[in-house]
């Protein structure tokens, strides 16, 4: 038989699980694994998971489906660690919906592991193959949850509203994220995001973050990648993948898209643009020791647990709200207002023109020097 995993987040590789499970389902064939979704990404390398699960392309869980779909594998299985067994549970309902979307003909079993090890985790059978789900829930002691019934208890009521979406298994103080932007913060148990001419106007549940919704635009709340609290819970050591380094002192400018960070991993700088971008992709790049400038202004949702940087990185706090206005004249003067890379001679000769910009702009900054 030839089984296609699909591992989705860093939680379920962290916990040790994601491991575990395609050793498993060895048993009963032939097991290939990719990635779905991007945070996952670093939790891959840290574990040295990266000849297991195939990390080279940036797709949604969705669409790793299709691609094992297309292989015409005999069995998808997509392993999730979700924070609550409604948030997973959920989170699979709608990877699974999008993914018949995609197809033509439904005949391949697709079934959903979620929350490994805990007390509620499930095994869910999104189309058939009950024999094999009966028989993978006694061995691996998880309850059997049909999709009728996640729909019944956790779906359904979000129809109620047609520009409204309803997220799951929230707390009380967690960060908002939509599509990587942060646009909010929640302030209860339950979340509702609302929208109009595909445009975030108001949270209940939650406060909103006019600068967030202001950088994401417009927005598909049913397709929408929602998350809400820290992206990787896990305490970790990072591990530093060692790499050819390029012949030109290459640089790069990154605006507002830390997921994106991988493909300029063969970079010799990265400037980054925004506090979270910041965070978020100084830690990604610290696996591949590159440095960043970051350009922030001290409006920092924290996303990630531990937020690494490599030695000689330069981080520039400007006034607040001057993050984006320095991020604009830099792509515009230093990149020719695209999003591209260039060659320079060392990191302070970018430093000084940086420099020169915001003196420009008049604002106040300071500058932190990572050593």
């Amino acid at each position: 038989m030839r089984i296609g995993v699909v591992v989705h987040g860093p939680n379920i590789i962290d916990s040790g699980y994601a491991l575990k499970l395609m050793e498993f389902l060895k048993q009963y064939g032939d097991v290939s694994a990719r990635l779905g979704g991007t945070m996952g990404r670093t939790a891959v390398i840290d574990a040295s998971l990266e000849n297991m699960i195939d990390i080279s392309r940036k797709l949604v869980p969705s669409d790793s489906l299709k691609l094992f779909y297309e292989d015409n594998v005999d069995v998808i299985f997509l392993l999730n660690y979700g924070k609550s067994d409604v948030t997973g549970q959920v989170f699979g309902y709608k990877v699974y919906n999008h993914f018949a979307g995609k197809i033509s003909e439904n005949n391949i079993p697709v079934i959903q592991i979620e929350r490994p090890g805990e007390d509620d985790g499930s095994i869910i059978p999104w189309n058939n193959n009950l024999d094999l789900v009966d028989e993978l829930s006694e061995k691996l002691n998880l309850s059997v949850v049909l999709p009728r019934e996640v729909y019944e208890n956790h779906i359904k009521q979000d129809n109620a509203g047609f520009n409204q979406r309803i997220v799951h298994g929230v707390s009380s103080g967690e960060n908002i994220m939509v599509n990587s932007v942060i646009i909010g913060k929640t302030t209860s148990d339950s979340l509702t995001l609302i929208a109009r001419d595909n445009h975030i106007v108001d949270i209940i549940g939650g406060e909103l973050k006019s600068h967030g919704v202001e950088k994401l635009g417009e927005v598909d709340l049913d397709s929408a990648i929602i998350k809400t609290g820290l992206l990787r819970h896990a305490k970790v050591t990072p591990r530093v993948i060692s790499h050819d380094k390029p012949d030109k002192f290459k640089v790069t400018f990154l605006d507002h898209a830390g997921e994106d960070v991988y493909k300029f991993r063969d970079s010799s700088l990265v400037i980054t643009v925004g506090d979270d971008t910041t965070l978020i992709s100084s830690d990604i790049l610290y696996r591949f020791d590159i440095p960043i400038i970051g350009i922030t202004d001290g409006d920092l949702d924290k996303v990630v647990e531990d937020g690494f940087k490599v030695k000689d990185s330069v981080i520039f706090e400007l006034q607040s709200g001057f993050d984006d206005i320095c991020g604009q004249d830099i792509k515009t003067k230093m990149f020719g207002g695209k999003q591209v890379t260039y060659d320079f001679s060392s990191i302070e000769e970018v430093k000084d023109r940086i420099v020169e910009i915001i003196n420009n702009i008049n604002c106040e900054y300071k500058i932190n020097y990572i050593s």
